[in-house]
């Protein structure tokens, strides 16, 4: 807010700062119509407050002073396909950090380290981050299984995909570089290892973890055109809390395709409760939620 006051002038400065009318209930649900349609993100009653402070701030900086004149520019308007990639970016983009669920990281890794040598020999592994936001859990994956990997003398055959529907998350995370903060409580062996000072305060990741990471736009809801296939590890945390019931399961439906036989499918604690996804065997575990694709026979 203080970043866009310097830029006007007083009367401006006044006007930016005046609070926006409350969203009435009409205005609500057409927003969450649309972002349920467009996305399968679902805002609660108990959100709306979110939403108003996300809507206001884009709203200022454009200059928009009322919640129905944005909602057609973002339908209808000239630029609404950048408009809206701009606003879902607002509302999508979670704060995240390195190694953020020590527990799921480490069952990855004793999985890594219980496979067969000779198919880790001879297959690279594939793993894909789901909802990877600015690239911190992609690039944790990649550090884990480079060093899986070495715990096993083994050549790091390794690739990691991040995917997810805000364009700017995925420019940051291809840039590699972070704030130092994003690696709080992280051992320090990993980060003398895997990063490098950059300017402003910032971290790099070293090039070796850097290019075995690649990065892509994927909206959930589009998962069966997705190209991911025979996935190793597929690591979802923190996303399906936005979706409705059905819509979780169909989403854990489609990725379970994707997954390779003996294949990993990470979620996030209780985003998936009462209810077995066909193919896939829990992982027994009381502080992570994982399955592991059953072998077909010819396996």
């Amino acid at each position: 807010m203080a970043e866009t006051h310097n830029h006007l002038s007083p009367a401006e400065g006044i006007w930016s700062l005046r609070r926006l009318p409350d969203m009435d209930e009409a205005q609500f649900n057409q927003w969450q119509t649309l972002l349920e349609h467009r996305t399968g993100i679902t805002l609660s009653s108990g959100r709306k407050s979110f939403l108003e402070t996300n809507l206001g701030i884009r709203m200022r900086e454009i200059g928009c002073s009322s919640y129905q004149a944005y909602y057609e520019k973002i339908v209808s308007g000239p630029d609404a396909v950048v408009e809206w990639s701009t606003l879902v970016d607002r509302l999508t983009v979670q704060e995240t950090r390195f190694f953020r669920d020590p527990d799921a990281f480490r069952l990855v890794s004793d999985y890594v380290l219980t496979r067969p040598r000779e198919t880790l020999k001879r297959r690279p592994l594939e793993a894909w981050s789901v909802g990877c936001s600015t690239g911190e859990e992609p690039y944790t994956l990649a550090m884990l299984l480079n060093e899986c990997m070495e715990g096993l003398s083994l050549q790091p055959l390794f690739g990691v995909t991040g995917s997810d529907i805000s364009k700017p998350a995925i420019d940051k995370g291809q840039s590699g570089l972070f704030s130092a903060r994003k690696l709080m409580g992280m051992d320090d062996t990993m980060k003398a290892r895997y990063f490098r000072p950059a300017e402003r305060n910032n971290v790099e990741i070293v090039k070796s973890i850097r290019e075995r990471v690649c990065f892509t736009r994927l909206n959930v809801l589009d998962l069966k055109h997705a190209p991911m296939h025979g996935m190793n590890i597929i690591f979802c945390q923190n996303l399906l809390i936005y979706f409705r019931r059905w819509r979780r399961r169909e989403i854990v439906k489609r990725l379970a395709e994707r997954l390779a036989p003996g294949g990993l499918l990470v979620l996030g604690q209780g985003e998936l409760t009462d209810w077995q996804p066909p193919g896939l065997q829990r992982v027994p575990s009381e502080h992570v939620l994982a399955w592991i694709k059953r072998q077909t026979d010819e396996e």
